[in-house]
């Protein structure tokens, strides 16, 4: 009879039992390392053959005695399938016999957590790559990417996975930030209503969601990874904050992820008032806060806030981060020692262990009847690698239409002088580099694009068919020409005379032009990938100058991470199609848009700059952050926040409001009419911002509180309304507390935050009113048939 088996009756094992009395009854039995042993993670690799994971090895990484380890335990396993391709079945199998061996080497039998990148799509071979972040949103569609977390943590549950480390809450606030791509734009409530959304699905799936990057990773100083951050208070509270406390409050999240930045000087990995008195004192959260990778190292080796490798694991517990990841560096024996010899307070590691345990008993990981064999597997968990392998599907039907969904759903018609939809055109030449390559639908957190490509000789996994092959499909009737004219970053200009002379000859140009994702300056975006200015990478522009300069009719097609300057093309090109990293749908969404058979209706997450130096700006700019008389730099955009155009006529309306005034603690309904006048169905989105004129403390001129996708059939009429209670009136005031100021505001209808197509001024009447974390976020949205 093993350990295990003897301690199958013990208190910690009675479901029964209140889950916080089994956690004290565990850790009243563990010692001091055993406890340590569950903050940790190990950085693994699932194996191919199905044998047991293997230790990955990272630049910062020491060698892992896993045999020395395991006797202890082990909090968590780190990305057993995100760290080298293996087949998904082998993979849960190795994935499964680590399980047994971790739970038979420790006398508690606890197994640990196996967490996985999921930020665009599970992060293995063969697994969906679904549109990135940032095309989420363009579509301003929460509930599709709801369904899209949920069948993303389904996918994850089959094989074994139990915690994601996404979304991205983290609001742009430069372009220039390489992870731009993993954001879902530049609004605080856009990116707080999509990515509660997501994290409902994946949550719901029984998966551990992980709120990142908190708190200011995207306000870096020129947009430089890891750089520091020096934002006011009121930024913090009224920008970078709210997308963090509105997905606590309402998804259900059970994990927060720290920071690699510091905070006006303090490392957010040792912020005890940003993890703990904030995070858990004022807004209540109770899961677990893991560190980014090597986070709590870099307290040492990056911001030398901390002397040895045990100060950094004392500082990060006592700010409030519960374990250390990827793998253990600072809270391994040493910290074990300073605990047992009183120089590190056992109740740090008390705390923190508590949260773990407690995630773990909810996950059913402390029951009787756990068991390691995942969804995947069941009934063959004594099958050999070979009998399995090939029968997991991660990419099916199903997952395939949504990311289809999503895609055409995010593609922005930026501009359209007519061209589109594109009829009986008998020759396109399709010039750039975008164009021919399989990874230009990929962002840096997908599979192919993070792991893939350190592996050319095995196939990508999954179909990714180019804009060329796309474009070949839906128009079979037309003669296709390719140049590439230029490399993504490369700066050739040699293919310049023949993408002129292709041009020229052609009827129609699409000219693809982007993004290479990649890692620490391995791409033009993504993480690490940081740039200087918003000019296209390499030759790009100089490109676009040439064919523009061809005369021929030119539908600029940008597959890209972030947006960028687009030079002439705003005035010249005769249309600009923005897609961001659309996934492996992506470039048979661009074809649909291009052909007619999908109507265009996503919106701009992210402005669209004139001036490709004019950085750092984003819509959410206050009177003197605009163009004005006393700076001669325009910092304003060649196309808006919010902006996107459709095959439909969208006629807007009658816009009213039943009330001219209210209290501080009231609410108000504006209305406004919107028809479909065109002869196709469509969509509109309507957007409705805050315009405050008269503040206490400088405000943006325009600020998104709510908005509404609305389908319309040909010839339909709706009225859309917003139920606006005050609260979302509220800024930080000059005492720094949260207010609700008496005075008028004025509420606008906006096709994008540049195009206000009707307003209404409501007064606001009484008393200044304070309002805290329990304010309300939201505006009731209502849409009825035009009566």
């Amino acid at each position: 009879m093993t350990v295990n088996e003897i301690q199958l009756d013990a208190p910690w094992r009675d479901t029964t039992r209140p889950v916080d009395e089994r956690v004290d009854a565990l850790m009243a039995a563990m010692t001091t390392a055993e406890k340590v042993a569950q903050l940790y993670g190990v950085w693994v690799g699932a194996s191919d053959d199905g044998e047991d994971v293997a230790p990955h090895q990272h630049d910062l990484s020491e060698d892992v005695d896993l045999d020395a380890l395991l006797p202890d335990g082990l909090g968590q396993l780190t990305r057993p399938f995100g760290s080298a391709p293996v087949d998904p079945a082998a993979g849960a199998l190795s994935l499964m016999r680590a399980q047994q061996r971790i739970v038979g080497a420790n006398r508690f039998g606890i197994p640990a957590v196996a967490h996985e990148e999921c930020l665009a799509g599970f992060a293995t071979w063969g697994a969906t790559a679904y549109p990135v972040p940032l095309s989420w949103g363009a579509t301003f569609d929460p509930d599709i990417v709801r369904e899209m977390g949920g069948r993303i943590g389904s996918d994850m549950r089959s094989v074994g996975v139990h915690q994601g480390l996404a979304p991205v809450l983290d609001v742009v606030r430069d372009a220039r930030w390489g992870r731009v791509e993993e954001t879902i734009g530049e609004d605080p409530y856009l990116v707080g209503t999509v990515a509660t959304a997501y994290i409902q699905g994946v949550e719901r799936a029984g998966v551990i969601a992980t709120l990142k990057h908190f708190v200011g990773y995207s306000a870096s100083k020129a947009g430089r990874n890891l750089a520091p951050v020096s934002v006011g208070p009121r930024e913090l509270a009224d920008v970078l904050l709210p997308p963090f406390e509105m997905a606590l409050r309402e998804s259900g999240v059970r994990s927060v992820m720290n920071s690699y930045t510091d905070l006006d000087g303090v490392p957010t990995a040792a912020d005890r008032a940003l993890l703990t008195g904030l995070l858990r004192d004022t807004w209540g959260f109770e899961g677990t806060v893991v560190a980014d990778y090597f986070s709590i190292a870099f307290l040492r080796e990056l911001h030398g806030t901390s002397e040895t490798w045990t100060d950094a694991a004392r500082d990060a517990l006592t700010a409030g981060i519960d374990v250390e990841l990827p793998t253990v560096k600072t809270f391994g024996a040493d910290l074990v020692r300073a605990v047992d010899d009183g120089t590190v307070d056992p109740g740090l590691i008390d705390r923190a262990l508590r949260r773990v345990l407690r995630q773990k008993a909810e996950l059913g990981m402390l029951d009787p009847d756990w068991s390691p064999v995942p969804e995947a597997l069941r009934g063959r968990a004594e099958a050999s690698v070979d009998e399995v392998r090939g029968t997991v599907d991660l990419d099916p039907a199903g997952n395939r239409a949504i990311a289809r969904r999503i895609a055409e759903q995010a593609v922005v018609l930026v501009k359209n002088d007519g061209v589109l939809p594109v009829a009986n055109v008998a020759r396109i030449a399709v010039i750039g580099p975008t164009a021919d390559d399989p990874y230009a639908v990929l962002g840096c957190y997908s599979f192919p694009a993070h792991v893939g490509v350190r592996h050319p000789e095995l196939p990508i996994g999954i179909a990714l068919p180019t804009l060329r092959d796309s474009l070949a499909e839906e128009f079979p009737g037309a003669e296709i020409d390719w140049v590439r004219g230029t490399s993504i970053d490369g700066g050739e200009t040699e293919g310049f005379e023949a993408a002129r002379a292709a041009a020229s000859g052609a009827d129609l140009v699409v000219l693809a032009l982007g993004d290479r994702a990649g890692l620490f300056g391995r791409g033009t975006s993504g993480e690490g990938c940081d740039v200087a200015d918003l000019t296209l990478p390499g030759a790009q522009q100089q490109l676009m100058d040439e064919v523009l300069g061809t005369g021929t009719p030119t539908v600029v097609t940008l597959l890209s991470g972030r947006p960028y300057a687009l030079g002439s093309a705003p005035d010249d090109a005769a249309a600009i199609v923005q897609t961001f990293f659309a996934g492996e749908e992506g470039t048979r969404a661009i074809a649909g848009v291009l052909s007619g058979r999908v109507n265009p209706s996503g919106r701009l997450p992210v402005s669209i700059p004139r001036d490709p130096g004019a950085q750092p700006s984003t819509y959410l700019a206050a009177t003197l952050a605009r163009r004005n008389d006393v700076s001669n730099i325009d910092p304003g955009p060649a196309f808006a926040f919010g902006h996107g155009l459709g095959y439909s006529l969208a006629v807007w309306s009658d816009a009213s409001a039943d009330a001219d005034e209210i209290p501080s603690d009231g609410a108000v309904t504006v209305s406004i009419h919107v028809g479909n006048a065109g002869d196709r169905a469509g969509v509109e989105v309507v957007q409705l911002y805050l315009h405050d004129p008269v503040a206490s403390t400088v405000r943006p001129v325009q600020r998104l509180i709510a908005y509404a996708r609305v389908p319309l059939a040909a010839g339909e009429r709706v009225r859309v309304s917003f139920r606006v209670p005050a609260d979302l009136f509220s800024f930080t005031g000059v005492d720094g507390r949260r207010v609700v100021e008496t005075g008028d505001v004025v509420l606008g209808f906006g096709r994008s935050s540049a195009d206000i197509v009707a307003a209404r001024t409501v007064r606001i009447t009484g008393r200044p009113r304070y309002v805290d974390h329990t304010r309300a976020l939201h505006a009731v949205v209502s849409v009825t048939p035009d009566a």
